[in-house]
C-alpha cells in the first residue's frame, strides 16, 4: 500500500467555504472579499430559521447570551477546527462580539459573522501561500533529524500567541507533511509535485468563496446550537438534498459526510457498488478521484459537495477513489486504490435475504436461521397504485419466515447490523410479526405530547428463540425494533451498543433555503430513550470501528438520553433470567476465539497509536514507531492464521484482517464465514439448551 499523509492540522472541514486571514497583508490575485456581502434574501432567511428555531424545535432553547457564548463558540470549532489559522490576537478581537451575536441574530445582522469569517479567509490565504513559498525553495533543505514535534490533535491547544509563532507552526505541519510521504516512500520530486498541485488547488476554490459558502456557514453555527441535526441547507444544497447526503443510489452507493480535510464515508448503501467491491469500509476517507483511466484528482481539503460531483457521473462508467482505510491507525496514513462501477441501486438488491447456518452433523444437527435487513424500506409508489405484490420490509420478512419454518429452524437472528434506518412505519410492523399485539415506539413532540405507535393485530409470525444483531451503525428504525424486542423480553439483543439517533427532523421551507429541524423524540415501551445511548445489548462483542468517533455520542450538542413514562405493555417470553450465564459461556468461546481475540488486541493496539499526544519530526523516531507497529500488527495476524490452520505470513498483506470481519463488506453468501454471525447463532443454541434445562426442571 502507499503510504499517504494528509496536511492533518490545517485545512478547513471540506463541508464549509475553505478560508481565513493573513500574516502580510497580500491576497490571491482573484479573491475579493468587499463582494462577500450578506444579501438581503439572507437576511430574511436567517429571521425566518430564527423564529423556527426559538418557537418549533424540540429542545427549547432561549436565544441569549449564554445561548450566543455557545454559538460563538462553535463558529471557532468551524472556522478553525484545529487552532491553526487564528492568533490569539485574533480570537480576543472577536471576544468582542461573544455575548452579542444573538442580539445581531435576533435583527438580521449578519456582518459580524462575515466579518469573522472574512478573517478566517484571510489568515487561510496566506497559510497557502506561505506553504507554496516554502515548495519553491529546496525541500532538500528540510531537517529530519531534530527533536522537534508536533502536538497531533490542536483541537484544544491554546491559540498561538504571535504570526511569528504561527509562521512557526505552519512550517511544522508541512514538514510532517512532507515526512509522511517520504516514510511512504515517494521521493523528494514527487512529493514537491503533489504538495504544489494541492496547495494550489486549494488556493483556486478559496478564490472561489460566495457569499452563499459564509452565510450558510454561519447560519449553521447558530443552528446547531440546538442539535447536530438541525441544519440550514442553501437553495442549492436543498435542491441537491439527496445527492448531498448520500450521492442518491445512483453512483456508488455510499453516505459521505466532511471530517475535517477529509471526505469519510459514513455508511455503505447494501448492494450498490462500494458494499459489493467488498474493498471499502464505513470511516474510509477519500482523497482521491479518478475518471475512468484519467489522473486522479486530490481532493483533500474539498468541499464536500464539489467531492460529491466529482464522484457521480454516468451509469455504468467506471470512478476510481483513492482511500485511506479506517482501520489504518491514526498515524498511519497509508491509501489504496478501489474501482468502482457506477450503477443505480435497486429496491430488489438491498430486500431482505436469508440463509441457515448448521452446527453439529447427524441427530445431533441444529439449524439456526438469519434473516439480514438491511434497511426499512417500502415502496410506495407500487403501494399507492394498488400493487399487490409491492415490496416492505415486513412483507419480505414474514415470507421469509414462512420460509424459515418449513426448514424447521431451531432458532433465528435478525442481522441489523450497518442499518441505518429508514420507515418508521415498517419498523412498528416488523416489531408486530414477533409480539401478539401492543405498543412499538412511543413518539413525544416539541409540546411533550406522546404518542404511542403501536402493532394492533393479533398473532405472531414467528414464536421461535431469536436474537437481534445490531453494532454501531444499526440506528433510527433498527434501534426502534431492537428495543421494542428487547423490552419485550422477545429476543436477545446481540453485538455493540447502536449509534443513539433518537430525534425526529422535518425539512421547512424558507424563502431562501431550507431548515432541517428537530421536531421530536423517540421513546421505547419502556420509556428509554433511544437517543444518544442507543440500544445496549444483552451480550457485547468488541467493535471493528472507532467508536468514540462514531454514534450520537460523538456529535457535538447531541440531544441527552433520557425517559418518560413507560406505555401499557405486557413482557412476554422473558430472556433476561438467562443472560448472565449466556454471557459466560460466550466469553469462555472467545477466549479462544482467533477473531474475538485478535479484534480485542487489535482495538487495543490502535488505541496505543491513537493516544500519543506528539509525534515526533525526527524521520528515524517516525520510522521506528512505524515498524514497531507492523511488527506487532504482523504478530496478531499470525496468531490469528494459525488458530485458523493458515500458513504465516512473512510480511503484512494489503488487505486489512478487519475487512473480512466487517458485515459491511463480508461474502454475504458464506454466512458461516462471518464469526460475529456464528458466535450469535451459538448463544441461541446455548438459550434452547438453557431453556430446556429449566423446562426438564419445572
Amino acid at each position: 500500500m502507499k503510504r499517504f499523509n494528509s496536511l492533518r492540522t490545517t485545512c478547513l472541514v471540506a463541508f464549509f467555504a475553505i478560508g481565513t486571514h493573513a500574516v502580510a497583508e497580500e491576497q490571491p490575485a482573484n479573491l475579493d472579499l468587499d463582494s462577500i456581502q450578506p444579501t438581503r434574501d439572507q437576511m430574511v432567511a436567517s429571521l425566518n430559521t430564527v423564529e423556527l428555531l426559538r418557537r418549533h424545535h424540540y429542545n427549547r432553547i432561549r436565544l441569549d447570551d449564554a445561548l450566543s457564548s455557545d454559538i460563538f463558540d462553535g463558529y471557532m470549532r468551524q472556522l478553525d477546527p484545529q487552532r491553526s489559522l487564528f492568533t490569539a490576537e485574533d480570537i480576543q478581537a472577536f471576544e468582542e462580539y461573544r455575548y452579542r451575536l444573538d442580539d445581531l441574530l435576533l435583527a438580521g445582522d449578519l456582518t459580524i459573522g462575515f466579518a469573522m469569517h472574512k478573517r478566517q479567509i484571510e489568515r487561510l490565504s496566506q497559510r497557502l501561500e506561505f506553504a507554496n513559498s516554502l515548495l519553491d525553495e529546496d525541500l532538500q533543505s528540510l531537517d529530519f533529524s531534530s527533536d522537534q514535534q508536533i502536538l497531533a490533535d490542536r483541537e484544544k491547544a491554546e491559540w498561538v500567541a504571535t504570526d511569528i509563532d504561527l509562521l512557526q507552526l505552519w512550517r511544522h505541519q508541512i514538514k510532517d507533511e512532507v515526512l509522511r510521504l517520504k516514510l511512504a516512500g515517494r521521493d523528494m520530486d514527487a512529493i514537491q509535485e503533489l504538495l504544489s498541485k494541492r496547495y494550489k488547488g486549494q488556493t483556486l476554490r478559496l478564490t472561489q468563496t460566495r457569499s452563499e459558502d459564509v452565510f450558510q456557514n454561519y447560519i449553521n453555527a447558530f443552528a446547531q446550537v440546538y442539535d447536530p441535526h438541525t441544519q440550514y441547507m442553501s437553495p442549492e444544497n436543498a435542491e441537491n438534498f439527496d445527492i448531498n447526503m448520500s450521492l442518491s443510489l445512483e453512483g456508488i452507493g455510499a453516505v459521505l459526510q466532511a471530517d475535517e480535510e477529509f471526505t469519510k464515508i459514513v455508511r455503505l448503501v447494501p448492494a450498490g457498488p462500494a458494499a459489493k467491491s467488498q474493498k471499502l469500509a464505513p470511516a474510509d476517507r477519500i482523497i482521491a478521484v479518478g475518471q475512468e483511466e484519467k489522473e486522479m484528482v486530490d481532493v483533500v481539503g474539498w468541499r464536500l459537495d464539489e467531492v460529491v460531483k466529482l464522484i457521480r457521473g454516468p451509469k455504468g462508467s467506471n470512478v476510481r477513489l483513492e482511500v485511506i482505510p479506517a482501520s489504518n491507525p491514526p498515524t498511519d496514513l497509508s491509501s489504496r486504490e478501489v474501482v468502482l462501477v457506477r450503477e443505480a441501486v435497486k429496491l430488489e438488491d438491498q430486500a431482505a435475504a436469508s440463509s441457515i447456518i448448521k452446527y453439529g452433523s447427524g441427530e445431533n444437527e441444529q439449524r439456526i436461521g438469519v434473516i439480514e435487513v438491511p434497511g426499512f424500506y417500502i415502496d410506495f409508489k407500487a403501494q399507492r397504485r394498488g400493487d399487490p405484490e409491492y415490496r416492505s420490509t415486513t412483507r419480505d420478512v414474514r415470507r421469509l419466515l414462512e420460509e424459515m419454518e418449513a426448514e424447521n429452524v431451531d432458532g433465528l437472528v435478525l442481522d441489523l447490523r450497518n442499518n441505518g434506518g429508514g420507515s418508521l412505519q415498517e419498523a412498528t410492523e416488523l416489531t408486530g410479526l414477533f409480539i401478539d399485539r401492543g405498543p412499538t415506539v412511543q413518539v413525544r413532540d416539541t409540546d411533550g405530547q406522546v404518542q404511542v405507535l403501536d402493532d394492533p393485530d393479533a398473532g405472531i409470525s414467528y414464536k421461535g428463540p431469536m436474537a437481534v444483531l445490531v453494532n454501531r451503525l444499526s440506528a433510527s428504525a433498527s434501534e426502534i425494533f431492537a428495543g421494542a424486542m428487547q423490552d419485550y423480553g422477545r429476543a436477545l439483543v446481540v453485538g455493540e451498543p447502536t449509534f443513539g439517533k433518537g430525534t425526529v427532523q422535518s425539512i421547512q421551507p424558507l424563502n431562501h433555503g431550507e431548515l432541517k429541524l428537530t421536531l421530536a423524540k423517540f421513546y421505547r415501551v419502556s420509556g428509554q430513550s433511544t437517543q444518544n445511548r442507543g440500544v445496549v445489548p444483552d451480550i457485547t462483542y468488541p467493535s471493528l470501528l472507532d467508536t468514540t468517533e462514531i454514534g450520537e455520542s460523538y456529535l457535538p450538542r447531541a440531544l441527552p438520553w433520557d425517559t418518560i413514562e413507560p406505555a401499557d405493555y405486557a413482557i412476554g417470553n422473558q430472556v433476561s433470567p438467562f443472560v448472565k450465564r449466556l454471557n459466560e459461556r460466550h466469553q469462555l468461546r472467545a477466549a479462544n476465539d482467533p477473531e474475538f481475540t485478535y479484534t480485542l488486541a487489535r482495538v487495543e493496539l490502535d488505541r496505543g497509536i491513537k493516544d500519543r499526544e506528539y509525534l515526533p519530526l525526527n524521520e528515524a523516531v517516525r520510522r521506528e514507531q512505524q515498524d514497531a507497529f507492523d511488527a506487532t500488527l504482523l504478530k496478531l495476524e499470525n496468531q490469528r492464521r494459525v488458530a485458523r490452520g493458515e500458513e504465516p505470513l512473512k510480511e503484512l498483506e494489503e488487505t486489512d484482517p478487519l475487512l473480512e470481519l466487517n458485515p459491511a463488506v463480508a461474502d454475504e453468501d458464506d454466512a458461516e464465514e462471518d464469526p460475529f454471525l456464528a458466535e450469535t447463532g451459538q448463544i441461541l443454541i446455548d438459550l434452547l439448551e438453557l431453556q430446556h434445562q429449566v423446562a426438564d426442571a419445572s
